[in-house]
């Protein structure tokens, strides 16, 4: 019994020794909120649509421009029409002369022009509006990126919890099989035993390690799913064993669930009302638009008073070419109205009012399969009880049977084939303890993934 216990200290001492340190669940959630990608992404849009929104404000301000320039050239004049088609025409003043002459001087303009929507029938209210909708749907969206981060990254730790639970099983039946092969190979030095049960428990050894194996590499599997959700560097985990010892409290006190909506269902409401919003923007763009303007302009010119009669009475003087002399100002209002636009837009609007029927079959949808994930949640978790009240039975029972058999093989009285029949079932009843609360864990976690409200099931801790 002391050879046993050593051993199986051994195998434990090196099955852990690979574990760098010992993770909690709310430390594995809190690293992976803050590392995984697509958190940062959507994290980014939201900062990005707050300020769009910030933006879409100060849309409403009116343009204030200022505009200097100087120019150098001629002031040619003709009689007839011009368009400055594409702005390459050039708008140069002065007498239509007979003839063509290369009088040149400087000149300049300087302006200050300002024009402000000051009434657009609600147009960039709506503006804004849409973009706090979008803001919303963005913070919806990430706030239900990380409650399926939270249940993934819990989904994982359970699930590396139960395979080095398993781990610890196998290592428990090797314990127990090279025990056995070293009781079976001195029994058959002295002619106690035939031969075979001596090649049978090497059988078993044998077929133990493979077993340890598989659950070596199992945990190995499960440990770098949980990396990867964490969004951190290859490492090994050791798992909280509270897991191991309880089961969540909300089940023993039958606590009620949330009545809030749940993220995913707030997300495809959120965006029911942008699309809502983006047809009431729509519908604005049927109205005028109401503007305020100002212009003052001030101008400089080479060109004399008197070049009208006298084509000498000009200077190429840089400075007297653009020391303005002249201004003018000019204040008023407009309205702007595409009578064409009501028939455009009336499509656009019907159109989006689809997309909103569409979004809200979604949403219908998206809530029967929560609705229906909820009742299978239920029924699990009342199978996962009853197997968590079963599975002490299995072990004592199983624990029984092991020492009886082992005890008639010691003493000649059965023979090999029914000692590691019995190992085998005592094997399977140890793994089932060890995932049966494991199970009950994952089935709580399936209801709060239902539910929508991940405290449930983090405040347990």
């Amino acid at each position: 019994m002391c050879l046993k216990k050593i051993t199986l200290l051994f195998f434990l001492i090196i099955g852990s020794g690979s574990y760098a340190q010992t993770l909690s669940l709310k430390e594995a959630v809190k690293t992976g909120l803050e590392n995984y990608g697509s958190i940062k992404s959507k994290n980014n849009y939201t900062n990005a649509s707050r300020e769009n929104l910030k933006q879409s404000r100060r849309d409403y301000l009116p343009n204030l421009n200022l505009s200097a320039q100087q120019d150098y050239g001629t002031v040619n004049g003709q009689n007839g029409p011009l368009y400055g088609f594409g702005g390459l025409g050039v708008a140069s003043s002065g007498l239509p002369l007979p003839q063509q002459n290369w009088n040149s001087a400087f000149g300049a303009l300087y302006l200050v022009n300002m024009n402000w929507d000051f009434f657009t029938f609600g147009k960039a209210q709506e503006k804004i509006n849409l973009a706090k909708v979008d803001l919303q749907a963005k913070e919806k969206d990430l706030k239900q990126e990380k409650f399926q981060q939270e249940i993934k990254i819990s989904a994982a730790y359970l699930n590396l919890l139960a395979s080095q639970r398993l781990l610890i099983s196998q290592k428990k039946n090797l314990d127990r099989a090279e025990v056995f092969k070293r009781t079976a190979v001195v029994r058959v030095k002295n002619g106690l035993l035939a031969g075979v049960d001596s090649t049978l428990a090497t059988a078993e050894v044998s077929k133990a390690k493979i077993a340890l194996n598989l659950a070596k590499n199992f945990v190995k599997e499960q440990n770098n799913k949980l990396v990867d959700l964490m969004g951190v560097a290859p490492q090994d985990f050791a798992t909280d064993t509270l897991f191991v010892n309880d089961i969540p409290k909300a089940l023993l006190t039958a606590e009620r669930t949330s009545d809030s909506l749940h993220p995913l269902l707030q997300l495809y409401k959120t965006k029911i009302d942008y699309s809502n919003q983006q047809a009431n923007l729509y519908k604005r763009f049927y109205y005028p638009t109401m503007t305020a303007f100002g212009v003052l302009q001030t101008r400089a010119s080479g060109f004399d008073a008197a070049y009208a009669t006298d084509q000498t009475a000009f200077t190429r003087n840089y400075v007297d070419g653009v020391n303005p002399d002249r201004t003018n100002y000019l204040v008023g209002i407009g309205i702007t109205w595409n009578l064409t636009t009501p028939f455009r837009m009336s499509k656009q609007v019907s159109a989006q009012k689809y997309v909103s029927q569409a979004l809200q079959e979604e949403y219908n949808q998206a809530d029967r399969e929560l609705k229906s994930q909820l009742n299978f949640a239920e029924d699990k978790i009342k199978i996962t009880l009853e197997n968590y009240a079963e599975a002490p039975i299995q072990v004592s029972a199983a624990q029984k049977a092991y020492l009886q058999k082992s005890t008639l093989y010691k003493n000649g009285l059965t023979d090999l084939t029914d000692l590691t029949q019995i190992m085998y079932t005592l094997n399977r009843a140890e793994i089932d303890r060890d995932i049966v609360n494991n199970n009950v864990w994952q089935s709580y976690l399936l209801k709060v993934a239902a539910t929508g409200n991940f405290d449930l099931f983090i405040n347990e801790f």
